[in-house]
């Protein structure tokens, strides 16, 4: 055998056994006439000492047979510092060149040049703690539902084009000229078959994609925890997978979290917190403000449709460069404000960038219906109701980073509930379906969904719900739409025709017709959720092979061009721009 132990395994009760190791070559070190070999593989490292010399380079791949004895200098920062191996054989199984960055816990390696050499950095061990703490919380996940009673059943990866949401990635079909499969966004339309054919509680950790611009939690190519359930109402969702994320946090990282969680309304999440993916590990509400600063003669303020504020808590010693920087800040696209006024609750008394609109007591008021205090700073934006609020959630985000008061090791999740059914959308002149548009519109709210009105239809709530934690959606579902009068009509809202409704989803209307049960459920980000998990707001440790920003795996160099043979038997032409 090659190895009779892991290089993570041996402890110092191990003392006296004869072993064989095998692993790579972390470092050597050279004193006197000893040399001193770090192994390491996936479980860990463990030092060998030979007496003489070696031409062993990093990397190189081996096995070493020898004792375990007590070491004398012992590593508390390792779990086998207590003990080394003495060696009396060495047998090198392959030779390695010198790799492009170090193979450590820290690298100097670049992210490009470590993507490049992506097996490489996966030797790495903080990328082998991500991939392993995503294996454990994928068990954690079939075990739970499997106790519950749920199956785990595929669905197809070759599927029709519904670009109803985000693009879709094409395949052309060989055996069809001149017809393309799509890759599943998500298997939406198949888990609800499967609830119309009975199959009561379906789940699937599966592979989705979507052609869309990537960012650090975005790749074209993703994982879900994806789930349906039969005969259930909202609160038998929210109470199962609760106990799911309930076992996820207890057993992969012994850490409880509330029970029941809180529940806030899309409206309240908006209002308070400008983001319907609120971080509630710390306070510095949204307030409004407008009737307490309007009609002073301040236009900004007197013409704006919404004020709203934010309190700091102990930045008033802020200085004007830094106020200066932020007001500059909020005025980026990706913040889109216009300016920034501030209220400080200094040792000297109340001031402000407005003193000459507003009397000290004014603004005295202001701060005290927020809340704030001496050493505090309140920050005010003012505009449309719901972009200022989303403007004001941004800084409240950036503040909160500023001030470390999101630590990667608190949890906070929540679930958001009654989410508006439909989002206007003024260019097209339509709605469009705020989830997707299979989601049941809350039973109360029926008789606005069937008005023809657009305020009324504006007023309808879906039944959804998404499961947030510390400033991210983890994950989101509803009760779907069970009946097909009611999904004809919600197509019919969508502005979508009956023949392209037919042509795109006419398999799932039918079925419905054929005894469809009352059914919901939900998805889970996999990627997300592991990256939150393990402290992190990027997502590509915890994918074994992701995509760079521009959507390439630049290790396999894809996308790639294909042979003109391929696209002669496909019937394709490529046209490049001149």
């Amino acid at each position: 055998m090659y190895r009779t132990h892991t290089c993570g395994e041996l402890r110092i009760g191990d003392a006296g056994k004869k072993v064989t190791l095998a692993g790579w070559v972390q470092r050597t070190r050279k004193f006197g006439s000893m040399t001193f070999i770090d192994l390491r593989d996936r479980y860990g490292i463990t030092q060998l000492v030979l007496d003489g010399d070696t031409d062993l380079g990093r990397e190189y791949v081996i096995q070493a047979t020898g004792q375990v004895v007590k070491r004398e200098s012992v590593n508390a920062n390792l779990p086998t510092g207590e003990i080394e191996i003495k060696v009396e054989s060495i047998n090198v199984l392959n030779k390695a060149q010198t790799p492009p960055f170090t193979i450590e816990e820290v690298s100097d390696g670049g992210e490009d040049l470590r993507a490049k050499y992506r097996y490489l950095d996966l030797r790495r061990a903080p990328l082998q703690r991500a991939l392993a703490l995503r294996h454990r919380l994928a068990q954690e996940v079939r075990n739970y539902l499997d106790a519950q009673g749920f199956m785990e059943v595929e669905t197809p990866y070759l599927i029709k084009s519904t670009p109803e949401g985000a693009r879709d990635f094409v395949v052309p079909s060989r055996m069809n000229q001149g017809q393309f499969y799509a890759l599943p966004q998500s298997p939406q339309t198949f888990k609800q078959l499967l609830m119309v054919a009975g199959y009561d509680r379906y789940f699937q950790i599966v592979r989705c994609f979507r052609d869309e611009d990537l960012r650090a939690d975005r790749q074209p190519e993703f994982t879900q925890i994806d789930c349906e359930m039969s005969f259930v109402q909202q609160e038998d969702v929210l109470d199962t997978f609760e106990g799911m994320m309930r076992a996820m946090f207890r057993n992969a990282l012994g850490v409880d979290i509330p029970n029941p969680l809180p529940r806030m309304s899309w409206y309240d999440a908006m209002d308070r917190y400008g983001s319907d993916k609120p971080d509630i590990r710390f306070g510095m509400e949204i307030h409004e403000i407008s009737s307490l600063v309007k009609g002073h003669g301040f236009g900004v303020f007197d013409s704006a449709d919404y004020v709203g504020a934010i309190c700091v808590p102990g930045a008033a010693g802020y200085t004007r460069k830094q106020i200066d920087e932020l007001t500059e800040w909020v005025k980026r696209p990706q913040v889109g404000a216009k300016g920034l006024i501030y209220i400080r609750m200094g040792e000297e008394g109340i001031k402000s960038s407005v003193d000459k609109f507003y009397t000290p007591e004014q603004l005295s008021e202001v701060a005290a219906a927020i809340g704030a205090k001496q050493g505090d700073l309140i920050f005010c934006l003012c505009g449309a109701k719901r972009k200022t609020q989303t403007q004001l959630g941004v800084l409240r985000i950036e503040m909160g980073n500023r001030l470390g008061l999101r630590d990667p090791k608190v949890f906070a999740p929540l679930w958001i509930v009654d989410f508006p059914l439909l989002e206007w959308d003024d260019e097209t002149n339509r709605f469009y379906a705020m989830h997707h548009p299979f989601t049941a519109p809350k039973p109360e709210h029926m008789e606005l969904f069937y008005s023809n009105r657009k305020e009324d239809l504006e007023k309808v709530c879906a039944n959804a719900y998404d499961f947030v934690l510390n400033g991210n959606e983890l994950g989101g579902g509803s009760i779907r739409i069970h009946q097909a009068d009611v999904q004809e009509r919600m197509f019919e809202v969508l502005g979508i025709s009956k023949e392209d409704a037919d042509y795109k989803f006419g398999f799932i209307i039918n079925a419905f017709k054929y005894g469809a049960p009352p059914h919901g459920g939900l998805a889970f980000g996999f990627d997300r959720l592991c990256a939150l998990f393990g402290g992190q707001e990027t997502i590509r440790d915890y994918i074994a092979f992701p995509k760079n920003n521009q959507g390439r795996d630049v290790m396999i160099d894809s996308p790639s061009l294909i042979d003109r043979e391929q696209l002669e038997e496909l019937k394709l032409i490529v046209k490049t721009e001149k």
